[in-house]
């Protein structure tokens, strides 16, 4: 049975929350610069028939790409292990499955929000936020 919070119990979560969040989010941000900046090499070297490359540059670029990739499913992972669903990483949306009304909804949190405000239904995402009474 998965665990329903409430909104107490996400609230309490936050300070953590914000961090681990925080920090996927901008690791994304830096792994997603990086990979546009190596196809763009790439693009460069194969448009000029092959070029020089700083083998040890690229190298060094792409593992700091896979380190990235791991640092940010690491974060990921804290997420699920606190009981959140991330929705959108490039704005930091988690949601939590809780209860309103006597109906399973998810709880959903934005990143830099000091405490969990809104829900929506299941099949509903974060258009539908309704704010919680």
């Amino acid at each position: 049975m998965e665990r329903l919070f409430t909104p107490d119990q996400v609230d309490a979560l936050i300070p953590q929350l914000s961090a681990v969040v925080g920090t996927a989010m901008e690791r994304a941000r830096e792994a997603a610069a990086l990979q546009r900046h190596l196809q763009e090499e790439q693009k460069r070297i194969q448009s000029s028939g092959g070029g020089l490359v700083d083998r040890r540059e690229w190298k060094a670029r792409a593992e700091r790409l896979d380190g990235l990739g791991i640092e940010v499913r690491e974060a990921l992972r804290e997420i699920q292990e606190m009981g959140g669903v991330v929705k959108d990483l490039g704005i930091g949306l988690v949601d939590f499955p809780g209860k309103v009304g006597g109906e399973t909804v998810n709880l959903c949190w934005k990143h830099g929000e000091d405490a969990v405000r809104f829900w929506h239904g299941l099949d509903e995402g974060y258009a539908q936020r309704k704010p919680l009474v």
